[in-house]
Order: C-alpha cells, then structure tokens, then sequence
C-alpha cells in the first residue's frame, strides 16, 4: 500500500470503523491561513492497529481529533460506523464520543480526585451501566492490566506508567469502535512505553479492539500493523505491514 496517498483503504467488509473523505481543517488566525488536514481520505478498518506518524505540524493530531467528533471538518466528510458525524445533533455526537470512542492521551486526562477505580468507571456511570456490572466489568479489567490492588490509588499516587494504564482501561470498558491514542508513549520511560504496547497489542489481538495511534515514538511504529505517514496535512504513505 506505499505511496497511496489520500487514497485510504477499501473496506473489508463494506463498512469501515472510521473514514474521512476529502477532509480538510483550516485553521484561520488573521490573514494567516494553516491546513492542519488538507483533502484527507482514511478508512480505518476493524482490528486496525494503525499509527499517523510524521513531522510535528504534520496534521497527526487533527486528524485523531476529526474522526474523535472534537473538531468539525472545514470542508469534506467524516464517517463512523457509517453515520455522517455532519448530520447528527450535538446530543447524538456526544452520545458517540461516550459509547462508540475511546481516547487515550499522553496527559493522561484522569481526573484528580478520583482513585484508579472511579475514573475507570467513570463513563461506565454515565451510560447508566448497573453498579454489580461497573464493579464486575472494572475489577476484571484492571486485574487484566496489571492493576490489582492499586484500585483505592488517586492519579498523584500512581507511576506514569500505572496512569496511564487506567486512561487505557477507561478507554476500552465501554467497548468503543476504536481507541484514539494521541502520543500515549510520550511521558513515560522506554522499559513502561514497551508495557504499555505489549497490553495494547494483547488488547487488539485478543479482544480485536481497534487501535489508531498518533506518535513519534519508533516503538509505536515498530509495533504497529498499519503506518500512515502524514506530511504538511496530507498522506504521504499508508502502508499495511505483514
């Protein structure tokens, strides 16, 4: 697939998790205009296990937030699960972006006063998800992750490492379409950076969850099942590996 630029992939099935067509993001501050995505066409397929890699600047990061519904497309059309995310109310695209996504990000994101537990369970709350089953669904999880008996620990009592394993647990416990990672390797140490890919790769193989990761991190792209180089907002390359 080297070199198919702004082409995307065909389906596999008929139906991609996630597509832009044509998308484009123009970033306007006085006279001075940025195409931080520039005519974008990306499908992301289940079981995906795909990075954005490039330059700083390169549109990584806005492409993550496009197809996550927390940016709107200055022209083209972005798809998940086959819904016009531009045709849908606000209430419904939060509805998605609560049930249908998960967000992983290298500041973590958890909420301060909250232990490893309560912000996992968080979301699972929001969807109205009976206690017995949270603390079922939670507790497993965690178990699975490595975080057994740290359950009770608020985030500034937690590693790096161990936060963001519960990022990645609250991204996955409402089983999303696809798990949006924007640097998830960034702030922490190579020996936990490679901990953290190891679950992940467990997490998309075992459990087919759908992984995109935008990164400049070479472990990520080493790992990675699918690279789409992006440069100066528009693909470069997106490549499927063997």
């Amino acid at each position: 697939m080297h070199g198919t630029a702004n082409r995307g992939r065909e389906t596999i099935n008929g139906q991609s998790i996630a597509r832009l067509e044509g998308a484009s993001r123009i970033y306007r501050h006085g006279e001075i205009e940025v195409r931080a995505v520039d005519n974008v066409t990306l499908s992301i397929q289940p079981g995906d296990f795909a990075a954005l890699y490039g330059p700083s600047g390169s549109g990584k990061t806005t492409v993550l937030n496009l197809i996550g519904a927390l940016d709107a497309p200055s022209s083209g059309k972005i798809f998940l699960e086959g819904q016009d995310l531009a045709t849908l109310t606000r209430s419904k695209i939060s509805t998605i972006r609560r049930d249908r996504i998960g967000f992983v990000f290298q500041a973590y994101n958890l909420i301060p006063v909250m232990t490893a537990y309560e912000n996992a369970e968080f979301v699972l709350a929001l969807q109205g998800i009976p206690e017995k089953e949270r603390r079922e669904r939670v507790m497993g999880l965690l178990k699975e992750i490595g975080l057994e008996g740290l359950e009770h620990r608020r985030p500034d009592e937690m590693s790096g490492g161990q936060q963001q394993r519960v990022a990645i647990a609250r991204a996955i416990l409402t089983r999303p379409a696809i798990v949006l990672a924007d640097e998830p390797t960034a702030n922490v140490d190579s020996h936990t950076a490679n901990d953290l890919l190891d679950l992940m790769e467990k997490l998309n193989g075992e459990s087919g969850v759908t992984f995109l990761f935008s990164t400049h991190d070479n472990r990520v792209m080493e790992r990675a099942k699918r690279l789409v180089r992006l440069r100066d907002g528009r693909i470069d390359s997106d490549e499927v590996l063997p």
